[in-house]
């Protein structure tokens, strides 16, 4: 390789790295100057109530966003990670209510339900060929009405088994230091968005998922099992997509079956505004965690500033809009 080509190599890298940088800094002040906004706009924003509020939404947004990472990091998308979470919140109840097997089990069902299904999605496109957006697309139909079918349309409620809610609800950090009460399913986001980042920036999966959302032929023509790491990604956003369905029904205490369709979209807004391209080839979870804060705290406060909730739809189509068109300014920069 000549001193001119790695000289180029070096400076794309350095780009990227600086826009990157640069996207997680401008939305982190983003998320500090929404947090002022609603701090002015409503005296009940910065209350400890609402302030744990935003926090439990935000673990199961921001666990569905980070399986979202990893798949619009190959270059692909998933419509259905908001369903497959009720359809997992779903067996879960079957397997604990109806079945009545221990809490382990229970927490194995949904992980496994979540990459069994993951898998299937990665088959339809790694396989079949079908573009991911239709497969995922109807994925998540197919879930929607699975999880009616088998719940009979009936939420399933997890009264036999009262330790289901500790996974959300209780406070390990509380026990330990009384002052600071959060949530489990806070710590298990952070948790989860650690591991995330270890396997993304450390791994060998981590790796294959940057190349094949990077330049996927080249990846193919380098030898890479393109088909076998595609459905792996997939099925390894399922899983997480298990863990977040075990966050919202032990919050509930209930698997509902109607609930799921349309936290995809805040997933999807939240890797955006993080810096994940939908491109491909680019993110981080650090970016993904901060938007999932972002998109959370805004719909928290349209609300407690009693916005009404179809203009709390608006807001978030706008958001959604603006980041993907603010991707391709990006994009355009770094050619």
């Amino acid at each position: 390789m000549s001193m001119d080509n790695e000289r180029n190599i070096a400076t794309r890298f350095a780009k990227l790295f600086h826009s990157g940088a640069r996207q997680k800094l401008l939305a982190f002040a983003s998320l500090i100057v929404l947090i002022m906004f609603f701090s002015f706009a409503s005296p009940q924003f910065l209350q400890a109530d609402n302030m744990m509020s935003i926090l439990q939404a935000t673990a199961v947004n921001g666990v569905l966003a980070i399986a979202s990472t990893f798949v619009i990091i190959t270059g692909g998308i998933d419509l259905s990670v908001g369903t497959l979470m009720t359809f997992c919140a779903v067996m879960t109840g079957v397997v604990l209510t109806n079945w009545g097997m221990p809490l382990y089990v229970g927490i194995a069902a949904a992980l496994l339900f979540g990459g069994l299904c993951g898998s299937i999605s990665g088959f339809l496109i790694a396989k079949l060929r079908i573009p991911p957006f239709i497969a995922t697309l109807g994925m998540m139909m197919l879930l929607k009405g699975l999880a009616l079918v088998i719940s009979g349309t009936r939420p399933i409620y997890f009264t036999d088994t009262p330790s289901f809610s500790s996974i959300s609800q209780d406070s390990l950090i509380g026990y330990l230091i009384p002052s600071a009460p959060i949530p489990n399913s806070v710590l298990i986001l952070f948790l989860l968005a650690v591991l995330a980042a270890v396997a993304l920036n450390k791994t060998l999966f981590g790796r294959y998922t940057f190349a094949l959302g990077s330049n996927e032929e080249a990846a193919r023509l380098s030898g890479v099992n393109v088909d076998g790491w595609k459905i792996a990604v997939y099925s390894v956003g399922g899983a997480i997509c298990g863990i977040a369905g075990l966050l919202i029904a032990s919050r509930l205490n209930s698997a509902q079956p109607a609930l799921g369709q349309g936290y995809e979209l805040d997933a999807i807004a939240a890797v955006v505004i993080g810096g994940t391209s939908l491109s491909g080839g680019t993110g981080t979870i650090t970016g993904t965690m901060i938007g999932a804060f972002i998109m959370s705290v805004l719909i928290n406060g349209l609300r407690v500033m009693s916005v009404a909730q179809e203009w709390q739809i608006v807001v978030t189509g706008v958001i959604i809009i603006a980041a993907v068109y603010m991707d391709m300014l990006r994009r355009r920069k770094q050619r």
